[in-house]
């Protein structure tokens, strides 16, 4: 099993032929003070799986800031079918929007993905304490 892509978004969804449809990405967030509310982001995972992992799979989401404590926890689980050798090995899309997201202090999130009784490193946050995001260009 391997992840084959994790990032954290405006807005995703699967368009009606199967294509991920991903807007927005991000990794710094910025806010005028702490502790500080995110509206409305997406969580972005592709798993996928290995031809024997056939059947029901739980997973575990925490997003952690940078001493390890979880400031947000999203549990699930996700049915793997069987693909035979000629077709491409199953996979798992999950599009997971998260609402009202609070973020107690600036400085480092990070995204982690449990699964199969694995830890995998998901996307990055980074909050800064600013009253406007820095120009791009």
């Amino acid at each position: 099993m391997q992840m084959l892509l994790t990032l954290v978004c405006d807005d995703a969804g699967l368009t009606p032929d199967g294509k991920l449809d991903v807007h927005g990405v991000f990794n710094d967030l910025y806010a005028p003070g702490f502790p500080a509310k995110q509206d409305r982001m997406v969580l972005v995972v592709v798993v996928e799986w290995d031809r024997q992992d056939e059947g029901r799979h739980r997973f575990r989401v925490d997003l952690e800031d940078d001493d390890g404590k979880p400031t947000l926890s999203v549990e699930g689980y996700s049915d793997v079918d069987r693909r035979p050798d000629d077709r491409p090995p199953p996979r798992t899309r999950l599009v997971l929007p998260l609402d009202e997201v609070v973020f107690p202090r600036p400085g480092a999130y990070r995204f982690q993905i449990r699964i199969k009784g694995r830890t995998y490193a998901g996307p990055s946050l980074y909050l800064v304490e600013a009253d406007e995001a820095p120009d791009p260009t």
